[in-house]
């Protein structure tokens, strides 16, 4: 299944001339000529536009339109984020101005970067070759990127407020319970002693790092002929300070094997010659010079949230929030993912 943006019941429209005139006098530099606009189709929460103004190009990301939730998609967070990470992580794109003016948008927004290169969702391109050739160079390119990110030292980069390191799992474990059962719907076998498990076992990790708490091959961009340079890692809505092993755990959620059932989302990493989950943590363990006898844990709540993102999508379909029809048997991926984390926690899976 695709990741993109779910239709609402009402369609809502930006006064791209406002934004136009909001970004000339923000950015003097920008080139004559109109602005053309077009929108990603990818995520399942904020809005992301490509703007093209001559040969200069930004994306803007915004909240959703309609109601949210207090302090949801908090587009001023992620862009003081960016002011941190971009200067010492310049994978991270950087982020030109920050807009709350109701005058210009309904929502509050911000404009970074174009990182130029290839975002590889639901087919590899051509010009990385075959699978055998391109998947042993992308997987290790995925990992030595997470690696490098957490080899950020976060209070010198002065990202020490931007999260809160103590407790960070627990809060995790307990939240994400919560807002699972916020948008329960059916009664799944094996929840019950999973959540039991998950809370009962949380680690405690005395390392902290940058968390980027969304960080998967599609939210990297990839240099067009090199499948092992990355130029981008795009999304840091969710990015915080906490456990990097979290990271991973959500990384290899996201890193399909081809015996797995459907989880409700593009796998890439099915295909020959990506690495195995077991050969990622190798290769991981190799170059961080981390524990890793604790991943099962970390994988298992990885699927646990995965399962609680999609749970939240299929609760709002079901109750005729979005329409979209590919949503209607998400509630079977939520179930398999819960099963898969059962298999996890067991030493089924790794």
């Amino acid at each position: 299944m695709s990741e993109a943006t779910p239709r609402t019941k009402k369609t809502q429209e930006v006064d791209w001339k406002k934004v136009e005139r909001f970004l000339r006098n923000e950015i003097p530099e920008l080139p004559e000529g109109e602005m053309a606009v077009r929108q990603f189709s990818e995520g399942y929460s904020n809005l992301t536009y490509l703007l093209q103004i001559g040969d200069w190009e930004g994306v803007l990301r915004r909240p959703p339109f309609g109601e949210i939730p207090p302090k949801a998609h908090d587009m001023e967070r992620e862009f003081k984020m960016l002011e941190k990470v971009h200067p010492v992580f310049p994978l991270a794109p950087k982020p030109y101005v920050y807009c709350e003016d109701p005058e210009v948008m309904d929502k509050h927004f911000y404009v970074m970067e174009k990182k130029q290169g290839l975002v590889i969702d639901e087919e590899l391109p051509e010009v990385y070759g075959s699978p055998e050739q391109a998947g042993p160079v992308i997987s290790k390119n995925v990992i030595s990127t997470l690696v490098q990110l957490q080899a950020i030292d976060y209070k010198e980069a002065g990202l020490a407020d931007m999260g809160k390191p103590e407790g960070f799992m627990e809060r995790q474990v307990k939240g994400w319970i919560k807002r699972y059962h916020n948008a329960k719907t059916d009664e799944i076998d094996g929840l019950e002693e999973l959540e039991q498990w998950l809370t009962a076992n949380i680690p405690v990790n005395e390392e902290t790092t940058i968390v980027h708490n969304d960080f998967k091959l599609n939210n990297m961009v990839i240099d067009e002929e090199n499948p092992g340079l990355a130029t981008g890692v795009l999304d840091w809505e969710l990015s915080t300070i906490g456990d990097p092993l979290s990271d991973v755990g959500s990384t290899l959620a996201y890193w399909g094997q081809a015996e797995d059932a459907d989880i409700g989302i593009n796998i890439i990493s099915s295909q020959p010659g990506f690495y195995s989950r077991k050969e990622f943590v190798e290769e991981y363990a190799k170059q961080s010079g981390r524990d890793m006898s604790n991943i099962n844990y970390y994988l298992a709540f990885g699927f646990y949230k995965l399962a609680g993102i999609l749970q939240q999508i299929y609760y709002r379909w079901k109750n005729s929030e979005i329409e979209d029809e590919r949503f209607r048997y998400l509630n079977k991926a939520v179930a398999n993912l819960i099963d898969m984390a059962n298999r996890t926690r067991r030493g089924e899976v790794l």
